[in-house]
């Protein structure tokens, strides 16, 4: 176990140091913080790298298995209204226990917090629905996406009040986090290993994606329904220490905290789960024991982690906005927010699940560096785009429809295993790190320029959510030029050492 942990963290430390050390070396720059900001970002990096390492072993060992138990019982059992109320209640249970949902729905004023949570959380159970029954009916994941985001956009162009249009795609983006994320692909993994075809572990990647689409829908829906001023947000408050007590005091209040609110985002899981195993689950003791042992760590993790973001990283990220916004060369803000994203993503907890999903399905056919590359570059173009935004003022809508056009139009080159991962990742992406420390960015810098936040900075988190989608289709259409070649190439001399043609898959580095 402490071996584990060890290695999660070095993991975790291995994620966290790139951003750590470019936004230090712009703050002995071109964007000097004050000391007291810069204090916290360090301390709230210590506790990110190791909040980091023991989520994600706490994720292994308790969320993965619950996901996979509870979807291979339910499909099992062969009752389809069992199927569906199970997967409503999850969807919406998880998702109004999402931090980064939370996080997102305090920043917006204008909308009642619990009222944007819930409607969000609706709009995962529902296609989270029409996942499940997508794997089980071996409905083509492209053709519902195709479908789906038509009425997304059709709706969006409905919609009154312009400001609801970055916070619906926004809320699209942050509920698919680190405790969402593990659960879900989990849940996908149980329900096809009840298929027996050969298509079955590619049809269950896709629940990520299209639990995506429902928070954009219900929300933009919301909008048309219920027009308001959706432009109020929350300012992000930047810390003033007096001396080390104080710098003391703001993580030690921060902790009980972030403390209960993780434990009254666990509760209903661990309630849910613990109903399950007596009625239906009865798994032995001991597996038992070990998924609580997880629940543990990942609780103990997840409280570690958002004391480490929203007290050390927000305000830095907002504070750094500001002042490269106000430069006279503030065009810098486009390749600064783009190497940023480039490294940020892999701090993202939720990342590290669906990298180890995929290596374990494809059975390393998809190599993680490969897959971690396209999402890299994915993110560094979607942080260009935002902050580009933010210097011209265009509408989101000039972004986001041609880039899901572009993303859909992809799904008929790439390979159907590529789709399902490329419209996972997205959801993965933009989670707590983009939520707490590129949406505050985007903020800052739209507050220096003196622009409309609520237009130019919301929307960091969707533009996190697109680019992805189109990167790693990309790799998915390389991939399979890559195989036709080899396909093409003529068997060789007996002499030749060749390698083993049993195994017909493709590691990409």
């Amino acid at each position: 176990m402490q071996s584990n942990l060890l290695d999660k963290v070095k993991e975790s430390l291995a994620s966290v140091l790139p951003i750590t050390v470019i936004v230090a070396l712009l703050c002995f720059s071109v964007a000097p913080i004050p000391n007291d900001v810069f204090i916290l970002f360090i301390f709230g990096a210590i506790l990110l790298i190791v909040g980091v390492g023991i989520f994600t072993l706490g994720a292994d060992m308790a969320m993965t298995p619950i996901g996979e138990q509870v979807g291979s019982h339910m499909t099992q059992s062969r009752k389809l209204w069992l199927m569906i109320m199970v997967c409503f209640l999850m969807g919406f249970i998880i998702t109004i226990s999402e931090p980064d949902l939370k996080v997102l729905a305090d920043q917006v004023q204008s909308i009642d917090s619990y009222v944007l949570m819930c409607t969000v959380g609706v709009g995962v159970g529902l296609f989270l629905v029409i996942a499940v029954l997508r794997i089980l009916f071996k409905i083509k994941l492209s053709y519902l996406l195709i479908g789906f985001y038509v009425v997304v956009f059709a709706v969006a162009f409905m919609i009154p009040n312009k400001d609801y249009l970055a916070i619906a795609f926004d809320a699209g983006g942050v509920t698919t986090g680190p405790m969402t994320v593990p659960f879900i692909m989990a849940l996908g993994v149980g329900v096809s290993a009840v298929r027996s075809d050969s298509g079955a572990d590619n049809d269950s990647f896709g629940l990520v994606a299209l639990s995506s689409v429902g928070p954009i829908l219900v929300v933009l829906i919301l909008g048309v329904l219920f027009p308001s001023d959706g432009g109020v947000y929350s300012p992000v408050e930047i810390p003033v220490l007096g001396d080390s007590r104080d710098l003391g005091n703001q993580f030690l209040t921060a902790f009980p905290h972030y403390a209960k609110e993780v434990g009254i985002a666990l509760a209903p899981i661990v309630g849910f789960f613990l109903i399950y195993q007596l009625v239906a689950l009865k798994m032995p003791m001991k597996a038992l024991l070990k998924i609580f042992v997880g629940l543990i760590y990942t609780y103990v993790g997840l409280v570690i982690f958002l004391t480490g973001v929203n007290i050390g990283f927000m305000p830095a990220g907002n504070y750094l906005g500001k002042l490269i916004a106000q430069l006279d060369f503030n065009w810098i803000i486009l390749p600064i927010g783009m190497l940023m994203g480039y490294f940020i993503v892999a701090a993202e907890p939720a990342v590290h699940v669906l990298n180890r999903q995929v290596f374990e399905i494809t059975d390393g056919a998809i190599a993680p560096k490969a897959l971690q590359t396209s999402l890299s570059i994915g993110v560094a173009i979607s942080v260009g785009l935002a902050m580009m935004r933010i210097l011209t003022h265009i509408s989101i809508l000039w972004v986001l429809v041609p880039g899901y056009a572009l993303a859909l139009l992809l799904t008929f080159f790439c390979p159907d295993i590529f789709t399902s991962i490329a419209f996972d990742s997205g959801g993965v992406a933009s989670g707590a790190m983009t939520a707490t420390f590129l949406l505050p960015f985007a903020m800052g810098a739209s507050e220096g320029l003196g622009g409309n936040v609520a237009l130019d900075a919301f929307g960091v988190v969707a533009m996190v959510a697109m680019t992805p989608l189109i990167t790693i289709q990309l790799l998915g259409v390389f991939y399979k030029l890559k195989t036709k070649k080899l396909a093409k190439i003529p068997e060789v001399v007996e002499e030749t050492p060749v390698a083993d043609t049993d195994d017909d898959i493709i590691q990409l580095d």
